[in-house]
């Protein structure tokens, strides 16, 4: 399922509820987050509504958000397509082009280090 960055905007806040939540209180969060409406809010809840990335449930005169897409496996996809279109689907080519672009901390190249002898000792 793709959605968009703003559409990701609200599915942020949909995603750290852990209770549905009603409009309001979205558009309370990204209205003082983002110089945006609360028509803009809404029709990106009733966007992310059409596509089931998220459900509505009717709470007396109003409706109840929560997501249906879960946070971890947008991530897997927004990755895996990333990947596919700029490295061909391979993660060395990847890893390469960010430490061409910056220098890596020795942290992070420790980390590195540390994923990649887990991947190993899986194996």
């Amino acid at each position: 399922m793709s959605i968009s960055e703003a559409e990701s905007q609200v599915m942020e806040v949909l995603w750290r509820e852990p209770e549905p939540v009603p409009a309001e209180q979205v558009v309370k969060v990204l209205v003082g987050a983002h110089d945006w409406q609360e028509a803009t809010v809404k029709t990106l809840l009733n966007r992310l509504l059409k596509k089931g990335a998220i459900r509505a449930t009717k709470d007396g005169r109003r409706y109840l958000y929560s997501p249906v897409l879960r946070r971890e496996q947008w991530i897997t996809d927004e990755s895996k397509g990333l990947l596919d279109r700029l490295f061909g689907g391979r993660i060395a080519p990847l890893v390469a082009h960010f430490g061409s672009q910056r220098k890596l901390s020795k942290a992070e190249i420790d980390e590195l280090a540390r994923l990649i002898e887990g991947m190993r000792d899986g194996q």
